[in-house]
């Protein structure tokens, strides 16, 4: 039996990767370590919580004592890493933060790992030869795009915010855990993630929001910013591809073909609300869009190339934006109701 050690679970790509494993992989043991800060939300795993190859942990990915007992005490065969921090504002405002968690978190991470399944570089224990650590990165780390071409997998690093500068400096440590101990690594390079029991913080959760309360609906700058957006359940679909194959020390894209102007998403989220939850007064959400001041270093674009994933793994993005953005947005009305429900 794999015994998986799921970083960051608690988040909302960790946990919709985690309901979606232990669905298709009966099998595999999930231990998930979570520092549930305010991105992490045991709610968002209630489906497998009684599991019995389910196991939470809260704690810390930099604390090193508590790593290598899990890895002891659960006899982990495999990682697969999200725990990060992720927001681009919050990492201007304190980077600290993000340099701890995104560098110093994925160092331990890795150390730990060799020090479990190594007795020196190249040379693994006996019965831990294939033992596997995929760390979940971003697109962000190659900076930004002009208006045309494509980010692959040999696109230069260029980090722009020191959120994207921390995801860039824990892929290199990442490389260099393959390349001098012998880890067999995985690196996944996603685009901009949306769906169910993402936080509220991020674009597409705040523009629902604030939609439905009859806030002001913040774009920044001008709106023309240009992301390219995955449906998180395909995102997931993508993990397991790669995390399933032999293509040890490479990094695959994962990207959703979507590329959407941040103007484009709020108009298209109002369109949804418009006809299934119109405003009382019959007006369009879309007089709620208000532009404000632009964020520090804003990249203008992100776009991804999916093809050595498709080419080699067969993987390719089954749901569209039109699609997924209709399941997100049901989904928050569902959630919304629920809420009332429960605060009532």
């Amino acid at each position: 039996m794999k015994n998986i050690l799921i970083t960051g679970g608690a988040g909302f790509i960790g946990s919709n990767f985690i309901e979606y494993f232990m669905q298709k992989y009966s099998n595999y043991r999930i231990i998930n370590l979570d520092l549930l800060t305010y991105a992490g939300n045991l709610n968002n795993l209630a489906n497998v919580a009684t599991d019995p190859n389910y196991t939470f942990i809260q704690g810390d990915i930099c604390d090193a004592n508590l790593v290598q007992n899990i890895f002891k005490d659960y006899d982990i065969t495999d990682v697969i890493h999200f725990a990060a921090e992720s927001h681009v504002d919050n990492s201007i405002k304190t980077p600290d933060v993000f340099v701890k968690t995104n560098v110093n978190g994925t160092f331990t991470l890795l150390h730990s790992a060799y020090l479990s399944w190594f007795d020196a570089p190249f040379k693994p224990k006996a019965g831990k030869e294939n033992r596997v650590f995929h760390h979940i990165s971003t697109d962000e780390v190659f900076g930004s795009l002009g208006e045309s071409g494509y980010f692959t997998e040999d696109t230069p690093y260029a980090p722009n915010s020191p959120y994207s500068a921390s995801k860039a400096s824990s892929d290199m440590l990442v490389r260099s855990y393959h390349y001098t101990y012998g880890l067999n690594t995985f690196i996944t390079n996603c685009s901009n993630n949306y769906g169910p029991k993402q936080h509220n913080e991020k674009l597409i959760p705040t523009i629902i929001r604030n939609a439905l309360a009859g806030n002001p609906i913040p774009i920044y700058g001008d709106g023309k910013n240009i992301r390219d957006w995955l449906y998180v359940l395909d995102h997931c679909k993508g993990i397991d591809a790669v995390f399933h194959s032999k293509f040890y020390g490479e990094t695959f894209n994962i990207g959703g073909n979507s590329e959407k102007t941040n103007l484009e998403v709020a108009g298209e989220i109002c369109d949804i609300l418009d006809h299934i939850s119109p405003r009382k007064d019959g007006a369009s959400y879309a007089n709620q869009i208000t532009f404000v001041k632009d964020r520090a270093g804003h990249d203008r674009r992100y776009a991804i190339d999916c093809n050595k994933i498709k080419r080699e793994l067969d993987w390719s993005p089954n749901v569209g934006f039109k699609e997924g953005i209709e399941k997100t947005v049901r989904w928050y009305l569902k959630f919304n109701i629920i809420m009332e429900k429960n605060n009532g």
